[in-house]
């Protein structure tokens, strides 16, 4: 399944972490299994965020409410690579759960498009999901 992504939440996410290259930037996707609506950044609250996030809770907690209340549905999450590739890795793998939520990862110009499965293809953890440039 493909998932389309329009070009202007695309630039979003790029911009966001080209503008924060000292640290890995993360925040919330909306949509759903076969569209990206929306994306939100978060704060990173990770011990090390130049080497790993960890979404800001309270960000976290609220927007699962909104989504009870009838907002809109989160589909998972991304993050930056800052010194990396665009691909999961073993730390990204031991914090996601096999619910298949998207994950999208940035790394420089890179994107790439992830599901948190069991025995996934990417460190046992992540399938690829290929996705679709949508012009605004």
């Amino acid at each position: 399944m493909t998932l389309e992504i329009s070009s202007t939440l695309l630039a979003r996410l790029l911009n966001e972490a080209a503008n924060a290259p000292e640290q890995e930037v993360c925040g919330l996707l909306f949509g759903t299994a076969e569209r990206l609506d929306a994306v939100r950044p978060c704060r990173n609250v990770a011990a090390e965020p130049d080497r790993a996030f960890e979404i800001d809770p309270a960000a976290l907690i609220a927007a699962h409410r909104a989504t009870r209340d009838g907002g809109p549905a989160i589909i998972g999450c991304y993050h930056s690579h800052p010194n990396g590739a665009a691909t999961p890795s073993a730390r990204d793998a031991a914090a996601a759960a096999p619910d298949g939520a998207l994950w999208i990862i940035i790394a420089g110009p890179q994107v790439a498009c992830y599901r948190a499965v069991c025995d996934g293809a990417y460190v046992g953890r992540f399938d690829p999901v290929p996705y679709r440039i949508e012009t605004a």
